[in-house]
Order: C-alpha cells, then structure tokens, then sequence
C-alpha cells in the first residue's frame, strides 16, 4: 500500500496487477475502506489483464482528510445534521470525485473504468458527467442517483447507521457484535459469513486513522442536489448491478439510474442486499469485463 498527497488529503491506495494497462479504479461505500474490495475481487479482475487500484476515501481507513473545521456530533446525530449550516460542511461528493481524478493524475493514468459501490456508484456517476473523458466506463453497484423521490432508507437500517457506534476502546466486542448485527441485517438472503466479517472489522480497526469520518461522508452525500442532467450527459457506456433486497437503496434506485443514464445496462441479482457476497463474484466480475472490453472496442 502507498500513500499520495490529493487535494489536502494523505490518499492511500493499492494496485493489482501493476504491469497491466488498461486501468479499473473501484470506489468504496460509505466509511467503508479499501479492503472490502477484497483480495480475491481484485485479483479476479487482475488476473484478466487489468491494472485493478483500490484506495480509501478521504476520512475512511487510512486516507486521512485535515480539516481546521472539526464537526462534534453528540448522541443525537440526525438533529446534528438538521442544525449544520451549509457551509460549514467539510467538503462535498464532488470533491471525493476530484480526490479520484488526483489519483488518476499521480499514478499518470489518462483514462480509466470506474467501478462505485453504494457511495462509490454516486461518486462515479459525477465522474462519468463531469470528467468524461478521463472514464471509459462506469459501473455502478448497490447504489443510487440521489434522487429525494426515491423510496427511503428501511427506517431500522437508518437508525442503525445514525446511532452513534460502541467506543471500541473501552467495549470493542460489543462493538464487533453491532457490527456484525448491521452487515446481517443488510445481507438480503446471503449469509453472512460472521468469521470473515469479524476479521474485516478488526483489520479496519488496526488501519482506521479518522475521527467521525463517516459521518462527514454523510454530509457530502446528503448535501448532494439531484439533477437528472448530470445522468443524461454520462456518455460511457454503464453497468448498473443492485439487489433485490437492499434495505439502504431500494431496488427501485437501480431502476431509476437505468431509465435516466443514457446507454446503460441493468442487472438486478436476486436476493442480494446491500453488499457483495463472495458468492456472487465470479458472476459479477464477468459481467464487469463484459462492459469493459465492450467500452474498449
């Protein structure tokens, strides 16, 4: 893993299949780090003749954004949000899409796919509209345009993520089992695999360098405005996966960015929830390379 100074942010970031040329970027989801694109998803995409970089978001993991305006978020956080003036929000998702463009500048890659899962898939829409030229292709995974008519986040999972978390350092098995509890909850009809869940925690315990991290990626997103226009000037061709039982982004959010990004393709897995499961991987990536070699005829 290296480490690159983007726009006021120390990104850290990591490459599979480094010799290869034509590059995947993947964006994660919100708080979550780089390393839950695990091993064997890059190393499937790798393994097929692409130069696979994954990174962490500003303010997740260790990628670690300074900012002189620190944001005390105390046990109510939905009030926090309802009370923050707009400009006091530390930064927006557009700024997360330019940290990507930083990254694509630093390793000198002119063009690359973009492949975005729940926050990631918002980031890479803005970059599939505002940078189409630095994209070849898009896709977007368990995510959504932001579009306020869409149907809410399951009011349980949202009072699940706003509650602020167990401190570790005092309770860290309890906060391992809420954890736990969150990414059953979210899993749609694929078990969870609760020994490979535990050891990702732990590990992004040991790599996390932020403070309220998510909660500042929060606000990026929900300070977002919707325009229908900025889908319908994606020009590369874009891949939309989602689950039919994700309780964060409705199915009807995949359906949504299907009818709106012009050349674009939908690919509803049944009884999938809001995060990949192994299980699914050798499908995906193939449906994956598909749009990418197709982008790059």
């Amino acid at each position: 893993m290296e480490t690159a100074i983007i726009n006021n942010v120390d990104l850290c970031y990591e490459i599979f299949g480094e010799n290869n040329s034509t590059s995947i970027i993947l964006i994660s989801g919100l708080g979550s780090q780089m390393i839950r694109w695990d091993n064997s998803f890059c190393e499937q995409l790798s393994s097929q003749g692409f130069k696979v970089i994954r990174f962490d978001n500003r303010d997740s993991g260790a990628s670690v954004f300074t900012t002189e305006k620190e944001i005390q978020f105390g046990r109510n956080i939905e009030q926090t949000f309802s009370e923050i003036r707009k400009e006091d929000i530390p930064y927006s998702l557009m700024d997360m899409a330019k940290d990507v463009i930083g990254l694509m500048d630093h390793l000198h890659i002119k063009k690359a796919h973009i492949i975005g899962r729940s926050m990631g898939g918002a980031i890479a829409q803005l970059l599939g509209s505002y940078f189409p030229e630095r994209v070849s292709s898009i896709t977007i995974i368990i995510s959504t345009s932001l579009n306020p008519q869409l149907p809410s986040v399951h009011p349980e999972v949202m009072a699940m993520m706003t509650q602020p978390p167990v401190d570790y350092l005092t309770n860290k098995e309890v906060y391992i089992k809420e954890k736990i509890i969150f990414a059953k909850r979210i899993s749609g009809n694929f078990p969870l695999n609760e020994m490979q869940e535990r050891s990702l925690i732990e590990q992004e315990l040991i790599r996390s360098k932020t403070k309220n991290g998510m909660f500042r990626q929060m606000l990026a997103m929900g300070s977002w405005i919707y325009n229908p226009n900025d889908l319908q000037q994606i020009l590369a061709p874009v891949l939309i996966i989602h689950g039919t039982d994700d309780p964060i982004f409705h199915p009807e959010s995949a359906r949504d960015l299907y009818r709106t990004i012009p050349n674009s393709e939908l690919m509803m897995i049944e009884g999938m929830g809001h995060s990949i499961p192994e299980e699914l991987y050798i499908p995906i990536c193939k449906k994956i390379i598909q749009t990418v070699n197709l982008s790059e005829k």
